[in-house]
């Protein structure tokens, strides 16, 4: 059973600074790509970052030179540094991983950021 348990969202004010992070139940070191994905309403799941394992990552055009992705195999965890929040940031965030062709998802976790 692979559990994926996100924490770190929460309020903030335009400008300012969030850190996700997603802690995996199963070793992720053999898992080629993790990311990040969220979903504001009314609209559909979006990509905002992934990261394979060698540590390349991928940005959405929207977060790039904002977000950072970061994975940390021994730790089994990814985390999702945001800087320079925006309203338009606003929305639940989702950890995602593809272990063994299936899909895996954590519960999200809401971030706010206000104008």
């Amino acid at each position: 059973q692979v559990q994926l348990v996100e924490s770190g969202g929460g309020l903030v004010q335009a400008g300012g600074s969030l850190t996700l992070s997603c802690a995996a139940s199963v070793s992720v070191a053999s898992i080629n790509v993790m990311g990040w994905y969220r979903q504001a309403p009314g609209k559909q799941r979006e990509l905002v970052a992934s990261i394979i394992r060698g540590g390349s990552a991928n940005y959405a055009d929207s977060v790039k030179g904002r977000f950072t992705i970061s994975r940390d195999n021994a730790k089994n965890t990814v985390d999702l540094q945001m800087n320079s929040l925006k309203p338009e940031d606003t929305a639940v965030y989702y950890c995602n991983i593809v272990r063994l062709s299936r899909d895996y998802w954590g519960q999200g976790t809401q971030v706010t950021v206000s104008s």
